[in-house]
């Protein structure tokens, strides 16, 4: 462990009690909707994909972790509840702080890999120009009701596919590539595979932005409960432009297309592609240092 990681902040219980009450609170305001529908077995095809895709649920993202660094001080009733908790060890005095050794023995790789991908994407520039065709050619040539989605096509079926035909593809992320169309598939410029996931991920790529949310949960309690929820907004707000760029008509929901097939649409989706570039990798560099404050020098410095 580094020194960074063993010196620890101690949060006396009051303090670390509203954090996790405040954390609480913003959680269960950002999954009310999922939660309501739910109750009511009612799909949504926008924002299900947040809970379907991704491996958290309402009840996990509203757990606060304080973070790798970040102690607890016991309160009136004993030690933090997080002394129960996978990952965390209580002190001879009560205070509670995640053993980042343990987590780390396991999870290193995964650590590892995570920090890696992060730093390469933030290191390149924005790729624009994509204008979000990965959904489109998901459905390239499909027969009608064989869709992922229970929407109608915006443009049905062949007018999707002719924009499809109209368009240099060039999709540079691999969870997105995987579920093209047989016939789609050719028409990638690129081949992004998962041995090559470091060395194409840019951060124009709305996916690979969308997933600063999955490696924040692949990092688990390293990560602090704000820049999770930070990653999961971030997320929500990617996908609402994802699917409003699809050959879907989300107008079911109340979104208006960014129509790609038009000057004015792409436009859109580029202005929107290099805002959440920047502010995506504002979060990289927040989770390459969480990364960087456990994990022990590399050889030769």
């Amino acid at each position: 462990m580094t020194a960074t990681a063993s010196a620890s902040t101690v949060l006396d219980a009051a303090t670390w009690t509203a954090r996790a009450a405040a954390h609480a609170e913003r959680a269960d305001a950002a999954t009310a909707g999922h939660r309501a529908r739910r109750s009511r077995h009612e799909k949504h095809v926008v924002e299900d994909f947040l809970f379907e895709y991704y491996p958290a649920s309402p009840a996990q993202l509203r757990r606060w972790h304080p973070g790798a660094g970040v102690a607890l001080a016991p309160g009136p009733d004993g030690p933090a509840p997080h002394a129960a908790w996978r990952w965390y060890r209580t002190d001879g005095d009560g205070t509670v702080r995640l053993d980042v050794d343990a987590f780390l023995a396991a999870r290193g790789d995964a650590v590892r890999f995570v920090v890696e991908l992060l730093a390469a994407t933030a290191s390149r520039p924005a790729a624009t120009g994509c204008f979000g065709l990965h959904e489109w050619a998901m459905v390239y040539r499909e027969p009608a009701g064989a869709h992922r989605h229970a929407l109608p096509l915006r443009l049905g079926e062949a007018g999707t596919d002719a924009v499809v035909e109209s368009h240099r593809i060039r999709c540079t992320h691999v969870d997105a590539f995987r579920f093209f169309t047989p016939e789609a598939v050719g028409r990638n410029t690129l081949t992004p595979t998962r041995a090559t996931q470091a060395a194409m991920e840019q951060p124009g790529c709305l996916h690979a932005n969308m997933d600063l949310y999955k490696w924040a949960l692949k990092l688990g309690p390293l990560v602090p409960g704000g820049l999770l929820l930070d990653c999961f907004d971030l997320a929500r707000e990617i996908r609402t432009t994802d699917m409003q760029a699809s050959p879907y008509d989300v107008t079911s929901y109340g979104l208006e297309p960014v129509a790609i097939e038009t000057a004015e649409g792409k436009a859109e989706y580029v202005r929107r592609q290099r805002d959440t570039a920047a502010r995506s990798n504002a979060l990289r560099s927040r989770l390459v240092a969480v990364c960087d404050a456990v994990l022990p020098p590399a050889a030769g410095g």
